[in-house]
């Protein structure tokens, strides 16, 4: 009788079974984000068509690059600042944003078919091997360099490695060959272009990113400066696109007192986070000058902005980029990564500087261009809507929407950009003879031990002129019958790649400002 039970209830309870466990399952897959009770998955389209195209295009195609020109068409179409970085540059990018890589520790130009060292790092390990400025590659690793036309990037490559590796390098130097092995280690990119003191009591700085060693750096000079006696700065951002918005804001807290707001970030999936002032400045009381461009951008702007909205600062130049968007990377499982936008953000007072992008990338981008054409460059508030307005505690009226718009304008004039334009047709060819003329000529320019006696003192003579002619002409450049401007202009230009040859980018600077009109507006305003 047992038996009979158990075979007609049996079935029932296998069924009741079956029935419970796809319930529960489902259950399950309801709590999955995304999933719903008997959904059904819709399939990607974007899948689906590389799928085809690999399986029945009628040629062969590379699929990587199709999925990658997919993904950056979709986030063009957000805004300009979200990209997609391929996994093919994405080493070189983190290495910018470290602020560090492991390689050789010098600088190198391609003149002609020939590698030449330009610097050598200081304490690098070039320099612990013996290589030296003016040395010519022949090989590395036993890779033919002397006589190839290699763009940088693939020199770059054979020359960085892992920590610790030896490449074996070949150089010529005074017609000898000379065999070095170099062990790589970490080599930084400094974000500081030049440090040095104007007068008795100006220091000047200039930061060219953000980067993760930036605060760092810039602290070593601040103190170095403070140490000579300074008593007011110059901090010159110029062409300086941003970066790290932490170590912008770090440098922000040095010249604000108290726990003053810095700035803000807000965006829809990400809550309003302040930044604010912690820990008493080390230049809290000085006059602070910082000189901005239309190249100024982002980390930049954060921190131009906090200084204008304090009143602490006075901007002098010409309004800046206007990139009030903050970006966060994300890396992909195939070793890209996608750099998208997350939040806003804002000065103290509450203006967002972002520029409007609602015309399309291309339009956005010329917009840059198209301020200096028009003049509008002598006029920094006629593009930016006025009724965004704000005040600074001081009564200051500034605005949003479009950069940060500075306290005094150094004018641009179309008449020099077309002229500037003319003068890089040759710029690189008075970088290499700027070179060549002091690897061949040192003893000539023994007499100038710093850059500030030589920019006093050094001029170009009529020999040196006539050289740079000749050698220009050499390559296909005639300069015989210039106008006075452009060639006084160009013969500055010869000076400062000289002091540049010299003493690095801080050599190059300290004679540059010599003749800039952004510094010399500064230091009449600092008097």
């Amino acid at each position: 009788m047992n038996k009979q039970k158990l075979q007609i209830w049996l079935p029932l309870l296998i069924s009741l079974s079956m029935i419970a466990g796809m319930f529960l399952g489902y259950k399950i897959r309801d709590s999955i984000p995304g999933r719903s009770f008997f959904s059904v998955e819709s399939r990607n389209s974007i899948q689906e068509i590389l799928n085809l195209i690999e399986n029945k295009y009628v040629d062969a195609v590379d699929l990587n690059h199709l999925k990658d020109t997919a993904v950056q068409a979709i986030l063009q179409k957000l805004d300009p600042h979200s990209v997609y970085i391929p996994a093919s540059e994405l080493d070189d990018i983190n290495n910018d944003i470290r602020g560090s890589f492991f390689g050789i520790g010098i600088e190198f130009e391609m003149f002609k078919d020939t590698l030449h060292v330009v610097h050598v790092l200081n304490d690098g390990p070039a320099q612990k091997a013996g290589i030296l400025q003016g040395d010519q590659f022949i090989k590395a690793n036993n890779k033919i360099i002397a006589g190839k036309k290699y763009n940088s990037d693939s020199i770059r490559q054979l020359l960085r490695g892992a920590q610790g590796s030896t490449v074996s390098i070949e150089l010529l130097r005074n017609g000898k060959k000379i065999t070095l092995p170099v062990n790589r280690n970490i080599v930084t990119i400094s974000s500081i272009d030049a440090a040095y003191m104007i007068n008795s009591t100006t220091g000047f700085i200039r930061i060219n990113k953000f980067s993760s060693q930036t605060y760092k750096e810039f602290m070593t000079a601040l103190t170095a400066l403070k140490q000579k006696g300074m008593q007011q700065l110059i901090l010159d951002l110029r062409d300086n696109g941003g970066g790290i918005l932490d170590e912008a804001v770090e440098i922000a807290d040095e010249f604000l007192e108290g726990d003053k707001l810095i700035t803000y970030t807000q965006g829809i999936h990400f809550p309003k986070k302040d930044y604010r002032c912690r820990r008493t400045g080390q230049f809290e009381k000085g006059k602070l000058i910082v000189l901005c461009n239309e190249g100024t951008a982002s980390a930049s702007e954060v921190l131009m902005g906090a200084l204008q909205d304090w009143d602490r600062a006075t901007i002098i130049g010409r309004r800046s980029f206007g990139k009030g968007l903050v970006q966060e990377q994300y890396d992909l499982s195939d070793h890209s990564a996608v750099r998208l936008t997350i939040a806003r953000y804002y000065t103290p007072s509450g203006r967002s500087i972002q520029r409007s992008y609602a015309n399309g990338e291309k339009a956005y981008y010329e917009e840059i261009e198209n301020r200096m054409l028009n003049g509008e460059n002598n006029n920094p508030t006629s593009s930016i809507d006025s009724s965004k307005s704000y005040k600074t505690p001081a009564g200051k009226k500034l605005y949003g929407g479009g950069g940060i718009s500075p306290d005094e304008i150094v004018p641009s004039d179309s008449n020099n950009y077309i002229f500037s334009e003319q003068v890089l047709l040759s710029n690189k060819l008075i970088n290499q003879f700027a070179f060549d003329y002091f690897i061949h000529n040192k003893t000539i320019f023994l007499p100038y031990t710093n850059a500030s006696v030589f920019a006093k003192k050094f001029i170009i003579t009529p020999e040196i002129w006539n050289a740079f002619v000749f050698y220009a002409h050499q390559n296909g450049l005639t300069l015989e019958k210039l106008s006075p401007i452009i060639e006084k202009q160009m013969k500055l230009f010869l000076k400062y790649n000289i002091a540049g040859v010299m003493w690095d980018k801080n050599g190059y600077y300290e004679i540059l400002n010599q003749d800039d009109p952004f510094v010399k507006k500064a230091t009449t305003a600092l008097h």
